[in-house]
């Protein structure tokens, strides 16, 4: 069954590169990014990883947690880890969950109940797993993306989406198309007109029900 926005992540007991833990333990009180690849050693994923790691400053700005996940295991991510710092020029620093029995795949709804990984398999045997999940603190899901094995993950969005996120986390807002932060946000249809003014001050009415006003955060 699929995880569906705003449903709590299952606690999956984690194997890690740098450790065993249960997901929830790990996340705590941060946001996390789980981004997730079909096998270790391969060129889009490397790539992958290697954004990751130089975005993390970025992360910490954002009380972010990142974590990957591959189809190999312990010390396949170790070693890959080399190739993404040699790529990257930055350190891997974050943890890789080791799903060689496709456990927290399948659990995440990556993979059918029924899928295995077959001798000599490639890349393309467990290709659905090129999933991004960014989690909220209270450990609900507040975003998925999917991306083909072709379609190296634009981070740039990635970090975009969670600024929109955390911008309008427990907030009657909302960010229009393109949003960047700094730029102005959407009063929720939820307040009217009196009560938005009350809340957040001046707003540029654009429509009857597309009411902007300036980012509170």
């Amino acid at each position: 069954m699929a995880i569906r926005i705003n449903e709590t992540v299952p606690n999956l007991h984690l194997v890690t590169d740098q450790g065993n833990f249960d997901l929830h333990d790990w996340i705590g009180d941060s946001w996390t990014i789980l981004f997730s690849h079909p096998k270790d050693f391969t060129p889009v994923c490397t790539t992958e990883f290697g954004a990751v790691a130089q975005l993390a400053d970025e992360w910490a700005k954002r009380s972010t947690k990142v974590i990957g996940l591959s189809v190999d295991g312990v010390e396949e991510h170790k070693q890959w880890k080399n190739d993404i710092e040699t790529y990257s020029g930055a350190q891997a620093s974050f943890p890789i969950i080791a799903d060689d029995d496709l456990a927290v795949s399948k659990a995440l709804d990556m993979l059918p109940a029924d899928a295995y990984l077959p001798d000599g398999r490639t890349a393309a045997d467990s290709a659905s797993v090129r999933v991004v999940f960014i989690i909220s603190p209270d450990k609900k899901l507040q975003l998925s993306m999917t991306y083909p094995m072709s379609v190296g993950r634009n981070f740039a969005e990635i970090l975009r989406a969670l600024d929109a996120l955390q911008t309008t986390y427990g907030a009657p807002l909302a960010t229009p198309a393109n949003w960047i932060q700094g730029q102005d946000v959407i009063v929720a249809l939820s307040l009217n007109d009196e009560q938005a003014k009350d809340k957040f001050g001046e707003m540029d009415v654009k429509l009857p029900y597309l009411r902007t006003v300036k980012n509170p955060t």
